[in-house]
């Protein structure tokens, strides 16, 4: 059974009680670990989060963010308020009655806003499809010939988890598996400072397990308009015809048909335009040899071809990174005559740039890719002779 490690991303394909490279016991290990791609990642208690971390003196203290008095609700509590009973959305009132002892601070949305904003830029480094749901949570595809670093989604996620707690100094829970509704069902099993993961082998028996509440689409008031018909599992519903439910609910039947099957067929739709597409890949040791480096270039500027058909775009200008062993970053541009989609005229700038910079240092990371993003359609033109 594969797994990852949690402090430090290392992959185990055989799986380990402790991580092989720094030790930890953190690990996350499932059969399908490393073949699944679409991931959730959600913020824990996100406001309240941010509040203490701004304040050290309240990392010990129950927190609410909210504003008290009069007709006031909870906006969110901290996991300590949370043990005496406060929750989000409850009346205020009612949860200064459960824990008096709280301290409550008012919503300061700009300053969630720009934390919100450094978290997704960490995000944009692993992949450009990034759907954002709120300040605080978003999905991502991770696929091949998606991402952006070419290592398994569960160690990029392992390391972007890590990174948010390193550099932005709050904690957050990740969803894998391989579709949006069951990576969202996954981030909120293991909370907080979580990582689950649900595969294809066991998502039936694990959906069968809840209540239809669980489902994507199931508000209060269908559960309750169900509950009168006498179905308050998912297990009922699996066992259900797709006609029946599509007579008993019509078009949300059929979705509902799928998600209790654990079918989803939603993509991640980022939420503004991708500025440019690349891929890089980071080396177990250190490269000098220009001749290596060239043949690490080759498969970046096949998977960043790959990309652009999928997103159906084109690039006019092509960039080079390297770093340097001393974690020195040096990039390069060269502008094409028309914009391309193509990996051999990606691969040929790529290398034109790389005789430039391959002087003998030493490299820990190569990356290619393009910017000046155009459609698919005003990519690579015919020459004269219709080559």
């Amino acid at each position: 059974m594969a797994s990852v490690c949690r402090e430090c991303g290392h992959a185990d394909p055989g799986g380990s009680d402790a991580c092989s490279v720094c030790g930890s016991a953190r690990l996350v290990a499932h059969a399908e670990l490393l073949d699944l791609s679409i991931a959730h990642i959600d913020c824990d208690a996100f406001y309240a989060s941010v509040e203490k971390r701004d304040n050290p003196a309240l990392a010990e203290r129950p927190v609410i963010v909210g504003h008290p008095g009069g007709r006031g609700v909870v906006t969110t509590a901290c996991y300590v308020a949370r043990r005496f009973g406060p929750r989000s959305a409850m009346p205020m009132f009612k949860a200064l009655e459960l824990c008096p002892q709280a301290v409550v601070i008012p919503p300061d949305i700009a300053k969630y806003k720009r934390v919100g904003a450094e978290i997704r830029a960490l995000f944009a480094k692993a992949t450009p499809l990034v759907e954002p749901l709120s300040l605080d949570e978003a999905y991502l595809d991770l696929s091949e010939g998606v991402r952006l670093v070419e290592r398994p989604a569960a160690v990029l996620l392992a390391r972007l988890a890590r990174a948010v707690e390193t550099r932005i100094g709050i904690t957050v829970s990740v969803g894998l598996s391989y579709n949006k509704f069951l990576a969202k069902l996954a981030s909120d099993r293991d909370k907080p400072r979580g990582f689950a993961v649900i595969g294809r082998a066991e998502a039936r028996q694990v959906l069968a397990e809840l209540p239809v509440r669980a489902l994507w689409g199931v508000g209060a008031a269908t559960a309750a308009r169900m509950a009168e018909q006498g179905i308050t599992s998912v297990a009922q519903l699996q066992a259900m015809p797709e006609a029946e439910l599509s007579a008993r609910w019509g078009k949300f039947g059929r979705q509902l048909a799928g998600l209790v099957q654990g079918i989803d067929h939603r993509r991640i739709t980022p939420d503004r335009p991708a500025k440019s597409v690349s891929t890089e890949t980071t080396f177990a040791r250190d490269i000098n040899d220009p001749a290596a480096l060239d043949r690490e270039l080759v498969p970046l500027a096949e998977g960043v071809a790959r990309r652009l058909e999928r997103q159906g775009l084109a690039g006019r200008t092509v960039v080079l990174k390297l770093k340097s062993a001393d974690f020195r970053l040096v990039t390069r541009h060269h502008r094409l005559a028309d914009p391309t989609a193509r990996a051999d005229i990606i691969l040929r700038a790529g290398r034109m740039l790389l005789d430039r910079l391959a002087d003998g240092r030493s490299f820990r990371l190569i990356g290619i890719g393009v910017t000046d993003l155009r459609p698919v359609a005003e990519a690579d033109p015919p020459d004269l002779f219709g080559q």
